[in-house]
């Protein structure tokens, strides 16, 4: 791999892999679908779902949908979230709240996939309700948008 390519490539993590398939007249139609996070560990982090005729081609759909669609996100100087969140999302309820530095990534599953690319170190998140990958990850993500910047809200 060149050193270009090596640069432009973002961490990346795929969060979940499903075989769908349409039945056709005659036929069932086998697609997959990948969910798959992008994230710059400095505040930035995108999320999309792929559905492609092979796995591989899902995965890098959902790479470059993810590219296009990064949220920007207020980290504080312990790497941590500036403030308490809840969300609460279909099935799932999602706390996420700062810790103290070097406390740690305290969450479970995706959750702390996303946290961890979006850049964060010490954070507490607790993920109750469904299990459903999908819906978890689309809770975080509705989570990262209702962050503030803690120094915006003050002026």
């Amino acid at each position: 791999m060149s050193r270009e390519k090596r640069e432009n490539q973002q961490p990346s993590a795929v969060l979940e892999i499903k075989r769908v398939a349409k039945v056709t007249r005659g036929k069932k139609r086998i697609r997959f679908t990948a969910l798959v996070a992008v994230g710059d560990k400095q505040g930035k982090v995108g999320l999309a779902l792929a559905k492609a005729p092979s796995v591989a081609a899902a995965i890098q759909k959902g790479m470059n949908k993810a590219k296009q669609e990064m949220i920007g996100l207020p980290i504080t100087s312990w790497y941590s979230v500036p403030h308490r969140v809840e969300v609460k999302q279909d099935g799932v309820w999602l706390l996420i709240k700062p810790a103290p530095q070097g406390s740690g990534l305290k969450a479970g599953g995706v959750v702390r996939t996303l946290l961890d690319l979006a850049g964060y170190q010490n954070v507490v998140a607790k993920l109750l309700g469904s299990s459903n990958r999908t819906v978890a990850a689309y809770a975080t993500l509705k989570a990262f948008k209702s962050l503030e910047n803690i120094k915006k809200r003050r002026l």
